[in-house]
């Protein structure tokens, strides 16, 4: 998380905290209005204010902008565009913010495939027919 993310995240926690102390006041404050005036008038019992409310909806909404900021940068869902961004990339594609490579990456998941000695590598093979052909046609 970035200083920035922290100190949103940082003011809403606050902002909640205080909206939390505020409505803990008023319920007491209401009780103890409504005990005193007990035999003098009937019993109705008072919402919580407005402020009070709005107070916790913005607090929610700031912890949460907060929390958005400081979230590491979305990977791709489909198995095959992430494919894609590994081999195009490899692993600089992965770096988080630090410049460090991403805690829950783990490599390649072709790399178990591509180290089995019985794996067939069509590119290498290729490659070699290829020189073949070029070094058997100058030789003739």
């Amino acid at each position: 998380m970035t200083w920035t993310s922290r100190f949103v995240t940082l003011t809403g926690l606050v902002l909640l905290a205080h909206a939390c102390y505020s409505a803990q006041e008023h319920a007491v404050l209401s009780s103890t209005l409504a005990k005193h005036a007990g035999s003098q008038q009937q019993h109705t019992r008072s919402s919580l204010p407005l402020d009070i409310c709005i107070e916790t909806v913005t607090a929610t909404l700031v912890m949460c902008l907060g929390l958005v900021l400081g979230s590491q940068k979305l990977r791709p869902v489909q198995w095959h565009v992430w494919a894609g961004k590994l081999e195009r990339e490899g692993d600089a594609g992965f770096l988080d913010g630090s410049g460090k490579v991403d805690k829950e990456y783990r490599g390649s998941p072709f790399a178990t495939l591509e180290s089995r000695p019985g794996f067939v590598d069509i590119r290498r093979q290729r490659r070699e027919f290829a020189e073949w052909v070029k070094n058997a046609g100058g030789s003739k």
